[in-house]
């Protein structure tokens, strides 16, 4: 995806994706059923206690590929190029260090995700997190008016409408979470108990994620799926 080109609908991201060749890459894209980077179909496991298959389970994040949000998805304010976007996240990246993050698997409301697994970790990724909001805002198209009051119209804070209008999404700064999403919005406790279960049994083995680097992923136009255009190392690879 190095040399490709988008129009003036695509939008941009800044997210965290385990290293391609890491066994966290592996397992959440075949998870996912979906590989973000080569554009390849995965096959996905089956745990034998749920009565969909999988991939029912999991359409809602498959678009957006195995990641978790660092900058939330933005269209290109006037006169900045897509070069322009790789070189302030390369050049921000150079500015970041390499650490370890413990995650667990937990349902957050009607959805099953990882998430830091200790208070230290989640502070260390929102520091990353609003590090890089400060530095690529310059580049954002703000919303339109129409875009806005829609997305003022959803249930949030106060605080949340505040960030909103201020950043363009209201879950960043103090109302950042980071996660990494494992299923669609699912009514069904039992099959969210499972998928969190199942989950629960591996990331022992997997280990810590690895934040070494980011990456950046691009919806090509409205509805499409991302597809991660490139990957930007942090000041050392060293954990």
């Amino acid at each position: 995806m190095s040399g490709a080109a988008w129009g003036a609908e695509a939008r941009f991201a800044v997210y965290y994706a385990p290293a391609r060749e890491s066994a966290w890459w592996q397992a959440g894209s075949a998870w996912l059923a979906r590989d973000a980077e080569s554009g390849e179909c995965c096959e996905a496991p089956q745990p034998p206690e749920l009565t969909r298959p999988l991939a029912a389970l999991t359409e809602a994040p498959r678009r957006y590929g195995w990641h978790g949000t660092l900058v939330a998805p933005f269209r290109l304010a006037e006169g900045v190029t897509q070069a322009h976007v790789l070189h302030a996240t390369r050049e921000w990246a150079r500015t970041q260090s390499a650490f370890a993050l413990p995650v667990e698997a937990a349902t957050l409301g009607d959805f099953v995700a990882l998430r830091p697994a200790d208070a230290e970790g989640e502070s260390h990724i929102r520091d990353v997190a609003t590090s890089a909001l400060h530095t690529l805002d310059a580049l954002r198209a703000r919303p339109l008016a129409a875009d806005l009051s829609r997305r003022l119209a959803a249930p949030l804070s106060e605080r949340q409408r505040a960030l909103l209008i201020e950043w363009g999404y209201p879950y960043v700064l103090d109302e950042f979470r980071f996660h990494m999403t494992l299923s669609s919005s699912l009514a069904d406790a039992k099959e969210r108990a499972t998928l969190v279960a199942w989950w629960q049994a591996r990331t022992p083995a997997l280990g810590p994620l690895i934040v070494d680097h980011a990456a950046l992923f691009v919806e090509p136009a409205p509805g499409e799926p991302f597809v991660l255009w490139q990957r930007v190392p942090f000041q050392t690879g060293e954990v």
